[in-house]
Order: C-alpha cells, then sequence, then structure tokens
C-alpha cells in the first residue's frame, strides 16, 4: 500500500509509503483521494495528520512517469480533494517537499515541518512549471513577492525560512508524527481555516511586475521556464482561483513538450545515473576516511577544501616549509572568501582549516586512505611524487592524479600496486565546480574505480569515466573549440563576433573571452608538449599573441585589450592586424550569429563521437555532463550530443560537410554519419 491510515485517538494518520523518495505515481494519488473519502466520513475523526515513511516528505513527480500520457487521478485533483476535505488536514513535513509534494502540502490546512526539512518548487528547472497549483496557492499564502521567487528560482528553502514566510505554520522539535498530532489535536476543534484557493492575494506596488520580469529574465537568459512561471504567479495574482489554474495547466502542459524540457529531463535523469555507473554494479568501493594532496597551489587548495567540506582530514604535502605555508594560506583564503560572501559562518570556516595539517615529510601519510597529486604538469615531476608515495603509503592506499592532459598510464610506471592507482581530473575552482572526470588506467582495479565513484558521491560531485587520451573527454573537446574559433578568423570573422554569437547560444562567455581570463599562457604551455609528442595543434593567431606576451587579463591584454583595473574587453588593433597578416589570402565570407555557432558547436559533436566510437566516453550522455558542468555549456539544450540528436544528427553532418568543403571543419567522422543513419547514438554506445 502507497499510503494507509491509522487512528491515534480523533487524529487519523495517512502515511505515505512509496520508496524511495515517496513519489506521486498514480496509485499513491488514487489513495490520497481514497483516504480523503474514507476519513470525511469517519465521524469519529477530527483532524487528519499527512505523513511520509522513509528519508523525505513526497519529494515530487513519480520519474518513471515522465514522458507518457498521465494517468488519472491527475494532481490538480488530488490536491482539490485534500483541500475540500471536511476535516483539517496537517502536512507532517521532513526531508524534502518539494514540486507536488509541496503543492499537496498547500493543499492541507496547515504544514507543520522539522527543522531540517526543506521546501520548493523545483519544476523550472526542469523546464516546466508547478501543474497543481503551485503557482495560483503559493502567492495567496505567501504573497507575490515570496512567491515568485520561490517559483521562479526553482530553488528550495529551509522550514525555519518557510515559518518565517508563513508557509510552515509550526516546527517540530523531536518525534514528528508525535509532534504533528499534538498540533493537530490543538486545532481539531477550531474552524477549518479558509482554503487558500479562496483567499484574496496581496497587492503589490506599482511597476512590480514589470520588475521582477527584467530581473527574472536576466537571471534565465534564454531558459523559457521561469519567465512563463512569472506570468502564471501573476495570473493568479489578478484573475479569480479557476482562471488562473486553467492558466497554470495550459502553462504547464505546452512546457511539458517543448525542446527545453525535453533537454533538462535529459540531463536530469543522466545526472542521476551519472553516481552509479551500471558497469560498477555490485562492487563495493574502498573506504575513505583520511585523505591527502600533493601540492598546495591553487587547484591543490581546491581540492583539499573540496574534501574538508565532506569532512575528511586532509593533510596538505609540498616541497618545503615555506610552501605548505603558502598552500595553506591558499585553503585558508577560500574558507574567508566564503564568510565574506556569507557562504559559511566564521566557526564553520575555522573548523575546516582546523581539519587541514601541512607538512614537508611524505611519511605524514603512512595511513592516509586517499592520496591525490595536483603538482606541476610536468611528466617526470609527477613520477617522482609517485616514487615518493609508493614507499610512503601503506599497500592498499589509493592514489590519484590530477593531471588535465598527461597520461595516466605514464605518471603510473614505477608505481607499487598499481591496481590501486586513477585519475581524478577535478576542474577549477575545484571546491565548486561539479564535474569530476575519472581515469583509470590499464592496472585499475574495479574495486579502485568504484572508489573514484564513491568519493565523486560525497563531494556531491558529477562524476563521469573517462578513457586516457590527450585531454581525456572535456578538454579534447576543447581543443577543437579552440581551433574552430581560429580558423573563423581567417575567414571573415572577429573575436568579438565569435564570443557574442557563442553567449547567444547560451554560453557564458564565447572562446576568446574564456582564454583571455584563464590566461593564454596556459593553452600555450599545452601545445607546446603537443607538439613535443608529435602534434600540430592549429593556433597560428595564439602563437603569435603569446610571443607578444600577451597572455589575458593577466598581462593587460589577449585577444582583448584592458585598461588597467578594468576587465572589460577592448577590441584590439594588434590583434586585429595579426588575424589580417594571417588571413591574407584566404577566402573571407561574412558570418552570421547562428552560422558561427554552427562551426563551433558541430565540429564539437564530431569530435564528441569520435570519443564515444573510442570508447574514450562510454555514454553520450556522459559527454553532455562534461560539457555542461565543466565547459558552461547551456544545461536547458542538453548538452553537444542531446542538442545534436534534437536538431536531427541528418543536418548535423549536412552542415558540417558544407563547412569541410569550405575547408572550415574537419569532415563528419564515420561513427556521425553511423549515428546519423540509426537515428541515435545509441548506435555507438555497446
Amino acid at each position: 500500500m502507497t499510503a494507509t491510515i491509522a487512528r491515534e485517538g480523533s487524529t487519523a494518520v495517512v502515511t505515505v509509503d512509496n520508496p524511495p523518495v515517496n513519489a506521486l505515481s498514480q496509485a499513491l494519488r488514487q489513495g490520497l483521494v481514497e483516504a480523503v473519502a474514507e476519513l470525511d466520513a469517519d465521524a469519529t475523526v477530527k483532524a487528519v495528520v499527512l505523513i511520509c515513511a522513509g528519508r523525505t516528505f513526497i519529494a515530487g513527480a513519480d520519474v518513471n512517469e515522465f514522458g507518457k500520457p498521465p494517468q488519472p487521478p491527475h494532481l490538480p485533483d488530488v490536491v482539490a480533494h485534500i483541500e475540500g476535505a471536511k476535516k483539517p488536514w496537517v502536512a507532517a513535513i521532513h526531508g524534502s517537499a518539494l514540486g507536488g509534494g509541496l503543492e499537496v502540502a498547500l493543499g492541507c490546512a496547515y504544514r507543520v515541518a522539522l527543522a531540517s526539512a526543506s521546501l520548493g518548487l523545483p519544476e523550472v528547472k526542469l523546464g516546466i512549471i508547478p501543474g497543481a497549483g503551485g503557482t495560483v496557492r503559493l502567492p495567496r499564502l505567501i504573497g507575490p513577492a515570496a512567491a515568485v521567487d520561490l517559483v521562479t528560482s526553482g530553488s528550495p528553502v529551509s522550514a525555519k525560512k518557510a515559518e518565517g514566510l508563513g508557509l510552515v505554520d509550526a516546527l517540530v522539535d523531536g518525534d514528528l508524527r508525535a509532534g504533528a498530532i499534538g498540533f493537530a489535536n490543538g486545532i481539531a476543534e477550531k474552524p477549518l481555516p479558509e482554503p487558500i484557493s479562496r483567499r484574496a492575494v496581496p497587492a503589490v506596488e506599482s511597476g512590480f511586475w514589470e520588475n521582477a520580469e527584467k530581473a527574472v529574465a536576466a537571471k534565465a537568459k534564454r531558459e523559457v521556464a521561469p519567465l512563463r512561471a512569472l506570468a502564471s504567479v501573476r495570473r493568479a495574482s489578478e484573475a479569480d482561483f479557476s482562471d488562473a489554474m486553467a492558466f497554470e495547466r495550459e502553462t504547464f502542459l505546452a512546457l511539458r513538450g517543448s525542446e527545453q524540457a525535453a533537454a533538462l529531463r535529459h540531463v536530469f535523469f543522466a545526472e542521476r545515473a551519472a553516481p552509479r555507473p551500471p558497469e560498477l554494479a555490485g562492487i563495493a568501493p574502498r573506504d575513505i576516511r583520511s585523505a591527502a594532496v600533493i601540492g598546495g597551489g591553487t587547484m591543490g587548495a581546491g581540492i583539499a577544501a573540496a574534501l574538508r567540506d565532506a569532512g575528511l582530514p586532509v593533510v596538505l604535502i609540498e616541497r618545503d616549509a615555506a610552501a605548505v605555508e603558502r598552500g595553506l594560506v591558499n585553503v585558508r583564503a577560500i574558507y574567508d572568501g566564503s564568510v565574506k560572501r556569507g557562504r559559511m559562518t566564521q566557526a564553520i570556516a575555522d573548523e575546516r582549516m582546523a581539519g587541514v595539517t601541512g607538512g614537508d615529510d611524505y611519511a605524514l601519510l603512512a595511513d592516509t586512505d586517499l592520496v591525490i597529486e595536483a603538482v606541476f604538469e610536468d611528466l617526470a615531476v609527477k613520477r617522482a611524487v609517485f616514487e615518493k608515495l609508493s614507499s610512503a603509503c601503506r599497500p592498499d592506499a589509493v592514489l590519484a592524479t590530477n593531471t588535465s592532459y598527461l597520461d595516466p598510464n605514464a605518471i603510473s610506471d614505477g608505481v607499487s600496486h598499481p591496481e590501486r592507482f586513477l585519475g581524478l581530473h577535478f576542474f577549477s575552482p575545484a571546491h565548486i565546480m561539479k564535474l569530476l572526470e575519472i581515469v583509470p588506467t590499464g592496472a585499475t582495479s574495479p574495486e579502485v574505480l568504484a572508489t573514484g565513484f564513491a568519493l565523486a558521491r560525497l563531494l556531491a560531485k558529477i562524476p563521469v569515466r573517462a578513457g586516457i587520451c590527450d585531454g581525456f573527454i572535456g578538454n579534447r573537446i576543447l581543443k577543437v573549440t579552440r581551433a574552430q574559433a581560429e580558423r573563423l578568423l581567417l575567414s571573415g570573422a572577429t573575436p568579438s563576433a565569435v564570443d557574442a554569437a557563442l553567449r547567444a547560444f547560451g554560453l557564458p562567455m564565447g572562446p576568446f573571452e574564456a582564454q583571455d581570463l584563464g590566461g593564454l599562457d596556459i593553452a600555450a604551455f599545452q601545445r607546446k608538449a603537443a607538439r613535443e609528442r608529435g602534434d600540430i595543434p592549429f593556433a597560428p593567431v595564439a602563437e603569435r599573441l603569446c610571443a607578444l606576451q600577451r597572455f589575458g587579463q593577466k598581462s593587460g591584454g589577449g585577444w582583448y585589450d584592458y585598461q588597467p583595473g578594468d576587465r572589460v574587453p577592448k577590441p584590439s588593433e594588434t590583434v586585429a592586424a595579426i588575424i589580417a597578416e594571417e588571413a591574407a589570402g584566404k577566402r573571407q565570407r561574412v558570418w552570421n550569429e547562428a552560422d558561427i555557432a554552427d562551426a563551433i558547436v558541430l565540429p564539437m559533436v564530431n569530435e564528441a563521437t569520435r570519443i564515444l566510437e573510442e570508447r574514450v566516453a562510454l555514454r553520450s550522455a556522459d559527454i553532455d555532463l562534461v560539457k555542461i558542468h565543466g565547459y558552461g555549456f547551456p544545461r536547458w539544450r542538453g548538452g553537444p550530443m542531446h542538442y545534436a540528436e534534437a536538431r536531427g544528427l541528418g543536418d548535423v553532418v549536412a552542415v558540417l560537410d558544407r563547412l569541410a568543403a569550405d575547408g572550415l571543419a574537419d569532415p563528419p567522422c564515420d561513427g556521425l554519419r553511423r549515428a546519423a543513419e540509426a537515428g541515435g547514438f545509441s548506435a555507438l554506445e555497446r
């Protein structure tokens, strides 16, 4: 049974038990409707508590029903039944009341919660809006301003904040069931409160809706759902309940079938599957109770902070006492910044920092479970580190390299017990960025690979298994992106036009802005290493800029010019002259934003398909996660592979063929042509 009824004196307790997250399946919806009817007919019942078994209150829709025709009873009708009950229903909330779960709670006469609970309407993050009265009842309960923030952001609020908003009537200390029954007994003899659906929406000041639209549009960029959610809250504030409900439902149904909703659902399921890949099913990871980081620079400090944030004690190893002190200062700076921005209290920052110890003696690592190397990107330097670790650490200690480009097989050459070695490629800043590429070597044991994924779960990161090649998944595609961007410069585009086109496509910044921010010298070092391996990177303009010491913002100029103290990019005459010289004799064309985006994004898809063919990535969805979480590909487009499939792989192949004919891109690889013929990338996921 998904909903059962028990009686505690004159209070009935309806318990939802639909593991793992008490999702609103058809059976549960039916059970709630039947519970209302049964308890309305029971004269001995004066009040009803709605509570959930397991770790959470109703956490939203049943993901197994996504994309399928909805089955009755529909959720708006379920909420209406609860709201129309003859007895007061009290929602007793623990864990999360999200989406449809919060809408069910809004149908109840009262809401009580544990202080640890959270409440929210995250539908916009799936490209839709609430569809069972969330945008209509919420402004009637907490006012339009608070409702707009909750609905358009999709972010949950704590139970304490919800109490302050009027969304929760009381917080319960201790046992939720007992506290909720006590609350229900206290209100049982009182008149039923006016249903939320009959309440008036508080008035707003002049200009509120116009200002809200500007603010939501600025945050949403090109996402549709937040603005549609705002429109639904506004309709609820300006129309009667039935009209507002009809508008919300119409909007919900229209968005549910949209391209953005499909893309965001794709990302949702990919993120849900990523931490537990099927190929590791049944393989137990090693226990990780302590960790160490070798190298206290920007990346090493970020990794140390990420490990501490997950509750692990961390040892930071550097080459000498002065370097140790600099490394600890770098970690402290991360926590000082978090305190300054209000993300944590000083007490928490001090506690985190107290768990980081530093030293220059590898003997400190004798009993450490996990050691992550984050030193300079040089093969000899890294090998020297692991030679020391092999003798200093326990034979079962997991050893990991954070290399971005180097071959982990080569780095691990000579490591004792090589089955315990793997690559863990963090992205900077490591304590913030969600992506973690997990790179097994030929010797890595399944148990150690599973440990990498377990670590990602502990750190709340999105893990993706990557095979070994130059740049793994993300940076290998990035090299193509940069090369394509330069090809466009030599055929008539400008850096500002390319950057503007990629921003219009949905990226947070274009390739030239990004290089100026990160530093052109980093890519120059990688190109130098590639040439030493026999590769021939395409970067004629970038090489000349680096020769002029134009490394980006930090040097006052890169692809753009920068005034002292000003990070706003200005077109550079120096860069324009270099581009003109390199483009001499080459065919020029007039570029529009759509064509620029195609000439950058579709070659990314082509390279990503090669990565899938070569089994560097096991799933196309993994590539999407890498590009979204590591490189800013717009989430609402679903990642490059989903975008290509949604657009039509036949069209992708045709555009790439045209670009290749003009010398502006590589032709489509065989795998992409096969995927187009088969109708999707699943044909390559063997």
